[in-house]
């Protein structure tokens, strides 16, 4: 069950909500900018409200997110879902941009096989490790 308050530290929520793993990535994710609260720069101790919009812009992931509920405690990931709803443009976007990256991935060269000696040693000196 997730424990009902009336304000929660920003920082809090978005460990517990399981956006970052640790509360110190969380407030080092809010103290960079990569949080905004309803289109604002804040700081990782704003108390956080209900019905609030959050921009969270993690790795290459960017979610946009209302809060539904507020909680302390770091629960199941079923629980974490509760806590917020991200909305469809949101979800819709970061979808194409995972696509794109799979296509991306897909579609590098792969050599025929592995470098000799000397091939090793070529690009080696080519990436001025030698």
């Amino acid at each position: 069950m997730t424990e009902q308050a009336s304000a929660v530290r920003l920082d809090k929520w978005l460990w517990a909500a399981r956006f970052f793993k640790t509360r110190n990535l969380a407030k080092a994710a809010v103290e960079g900018g990569k949080v905004h609260c309803d289109g604002q720069r804040s700081k990782p101790s704003r108390l956080l409200k209900g019905g609030e919009m959050l921009e969270i812009l993690r790795g290459r992931e960017r979610f946009e997110v209302r809060v539904l509920a507020l909680s302390e405690r770091r629960g199941p990931a079923r629980e974490a879902a509760g806590l917020y709803a991200e909305t469809d443009q949101s979800r819709q976007r970061r979808e194409q941009e995972q696509a794109l990256r799979r296509l991306e991935y897909q579609s590098r060269p792969v050599p025929a096989q592995r470098p000799g000696k000397h091939q090793r040693r070529r690009l080696q000196a080519l990436r001025g490790k030698r």
